[in-house]
């Protein structure tokens, strides 16, 4: 058996991994897109580092775009293997993976047009379009949880929660091979936080022998529930009650606004938000996956289960508006009120909440709020930087006058330690290899250290392209 590292080797997105077993079975875990590294993303997600059309089966942790982003591309490209996942992954998908191909016809639109402006001859294709991810979904076949699932007659899956967001799994394979060896593969997808606010996690996993781990927070950790929810409450009361201002919350739009929903939701009730201060979710992506949501209130853990038997919907609030017309959100933008707007993408590399940062960053009124991990070179990490008075957002500088903050709390990632207590349900003399993805290179480098202080060996941190032999 093989496994070939394509993605998120020594960074964070582009998830992509190609197992290929002894009676040649090929199997892709994720098929996720590369993000936040502005024209050279494209060619990066252009460049797949296998053929589509021999590919057999595509396992999916979770619907998050850089794991499961480029399924509409290989789907275009010839790929006609199942799409195996839990269902409500497969539920976000159908809405994420559409999504996904309306934005990049509105960028290409968008870059075309600033060419042909400039006289530049370059021009943009999209990588594929609503009407491929459309087709795509008919390849997915949805598994419930902790149900023993034949791949092939060699290969057994089993998911189990691993608490990253709705529908997201630890893919655990049996792989048999010649002369009865057995090779138990885990593969973590993203580890959640051990009391994600919203999503219920399995308390293990099945013993392995090869772990391919996640280590995004390998180097860190969070504070708290109740210190981010104190300093969220504090940003609101500062940016919006005593300056006047607007706070503006990029979010992934699955889980991430969510989760700052029922947050706001719970502060709501309490009364800790003030009741005059309007709260907008400007995302047609979001309004349609909280719905997807509340279909999958089963997933929901003890905490959302208890806030239920008082308030049916822990989703919404009377100060709470939804937004998808994009002549609201533009009406929105224009609107010299206070308010919270959390609008997507977390990053701040696509969608309408560029529009909102573009429009306020250069008012000392108001906050910009980071609330999730943001790769190195995106515009989320650009715009932290200490010190930094101006910045470009679609092709115009802004001078920052704006409060620049963030919250490490609502990340949806375990961090170092968190990760290192929940993989105590391994015994650590039985796991064989320990390959150490999606992360960036020093952040793998402190996780591997910890990983050996609790007992495991033979920890890699595979380069792209790396093919290893199990």
């Amino acid at each position: 058996m093989t496994i070939e590292f394509l993605g998120a080797a020594r960074e964070v997105t582009g998830s992509k991994h190609l197992i290929t077993t002894a009676y040649k079975t090929r199997i892709l875990l994720d098929c996720g897109m590369y993000q936040g590294k502005g024209l050279e993303t494209d060619r990066m997600n252009r460049t797949l580092g296998f053929n589509p059309a021999d590919i057999d089966c595509l396992i999916l942790s979770h619907a998050h775009i850089d794991h499961s982003g480029l399924i509409p591309y290989i789907y275009k490209q010839g790929f006609r293997g199942r799409i195996i996942c839990t269902p409500p992954t497969r539920d976000l998908c159908a809405i994420m993976l559409a999504d996904s191909a309306h934005i990049q016809e509105q960028d290409t639109e968008w870059f075309n047009k600033k060419m042909h402006k400039q006289n530049k001859k370059e021009r943009a294709t999209p990588l594929y379009s609503p009407a491929d991810a459309n087709r795509s979904m008919h390849l997915f076949r949805a598994v419930d949880y902790g149900r023993d699932f034949k791949i092939d007659k060699h290969t057994t899956l089993r998911f189990t929660r691993s608490g990253h967001m709705l529908g997201a799994a630890i893919v655990n394979l049996t792989i048999e091979e010649p002369e009865g060896k057995t090779t138990r593969l885990a593969f973590t997808g993203d580890m959640g936080r051990p009391n994600n606010r919203l999503i219920r996690r399995d308390s293990a996993f099945p013993q392995c022998d090869v772990l391919i781990s996640e280590a995004t927070y390998g180097d860190r950790t969070h504070p708290d529930d109740i210190q981010a929810e104190e300093q969220l409450c504090r940003i609101v009361a500062d940016t919006c009650i005593e300056k006047g201002g607007k706070l503006i919350i990029p979010s992934f739009s699955v889980g991430r606004t969510q989760e700052i929903v029922f947050v706001l939701n719970n502060l709501y009730n309490h009364g800790l938000l003030p009741h005059k201060i309007k709260v907008y979710v400007d995302s047609p992506l979001a309004v349609n996956a909280s719905h997807i949501f509340s279909a999958h209130l089963n997933e929901m853990n003890a905490e959302v289960q208890k806030v239920m038997q008082k308030d049916p919907d822990p989703f919404g609030f009377d100060t709470l508006t939804y937004i998808s017309k994009a002549e609201d959100s533009i009406r929105l933008n224009n609107d010299p009120e206070p308010c919270i707007i959390i609008s997507s993408s977390g990053m701040l590399e696509a969608g309408r909440v560029k529009q909102h940062v573009a429009k306020h960053i250069d008012d000392p009124r108001c906050t910009i709020l980071i609330v999730g991990y943001c790769t190195p070179v995106s515009l989320g990490a650009r715009i932290q930087r200490p010190g930094l008075k101006e910045i470009s957002i679609l092709g115009e500088v802004h001078p920052i006058r704006a409060e620049i903050q963030r919250i490490e709390g609502f990340s949806g990632h375990a961090d170092c330690n968190e990760m290192i207590d929940y993989y105590k349900c391994q015994k650590p003399e039985k796991v064989q290899k320990v390959f150490l993805v999606h992360g960036e290179y020093e952040a793998q480098q402190a996780f591997a250290d910890k990983l050996r202080k609790a007992g495991y060996n033979n920890i890699e941190i595979p380069e792209k392209g790396e093919i290893i032999t199990i």
